[in-house]
């Protein structure tokens, strides 16, 4: 279904906005919450795996695998509006359960962490250096919610490998501990779960 066929049906133009307004809405909350993590105390946790190497700056590595996967993305889902609309959705939610999850659980960075200079957060965000933005790992997040919204076993086989790599690098860099990669695949899952049941409680079916 095309974006000319989409647009003509009212409920898919009250999805459309319902789903922009609320992504909007929540990365301006997003970006006042982050501003409210920096400022706050955190614990720093004992990372058995953090602790058998030194970091590694995976900065350029990193950043070029999520702009692969964005890019590739945008060119698999641009032509299906019900499947791009449930990647957004997808993504709004894991970032309210991320925001949510920071928010309970305050942490200070690795003491030995190399800082991942992200230029969209920076830009769209705080513009200032995140390092509290902890659990979990919201890269990782992102890049398997692209594995877990796709259909073609190529394309999945891209995210998924990005997706690993990503979480492995951060790990590497000591960006995040290693909980925060583990729990970012989970909670991410259950966020895939959680939207899927509701948009079945309200009739709103994934067409292709």
């Amino acid at each position: 279904m095309f974006w000319k066929e989409f647009i003509r049906e009212k409920q898919n133009k009250i999805e459309l906005a319902t789903t922009l307004f609320s992504l909007v809405a929540v990365l301006i909350s997003l970006t006042n919450f982050l501003n409210f993590v920096e400022a706050r105390p955190g614990v720093v946790l004992s990372d058995p795996i953090l602790n058998l190497f030194n970091p590694i700056d995976l900065t350029w590595l990193t950043f070029a695998l999520i702009y692969i996967s964005l890019v590739t993305a945008i060119i698999t889902l641009i032509k299906n509006p019900n499947r791009l609309l449930f990647t957004i959705q997808l993504y709004t939610l894991m970032v309210i359960v991320r925001m949510a999850a920071m928010y309970l659980l305050p942490l200070e960075p690795p003491l030995t962490m190399i800082i991942l200079n992200d230029p969209f957060v920076e830009i769209f965000g705080t513009g200032q250096t995140l390092t509290k933005d902890l659990f979990f790992s919201g890269h990782t997040a992102t890049l398997f919610i692209l594995y877990l919204v796709s259909e073609k076993k190529s394309v999945k086989s891209i995210f998924l490998f990005c997706a690993i790599a990503v979480a492995v690098s951060v790990i590497l860099q000591h960006v995040h501990y290693t909980i925060d990669v583990f729990a970012a695949v989970f909670f991410t899952y259950a966020s895939y779960v959680i939207l899927k049941l509701i948009r079945i409680k309200l009739n709103l079916k994934l067409k292709d």
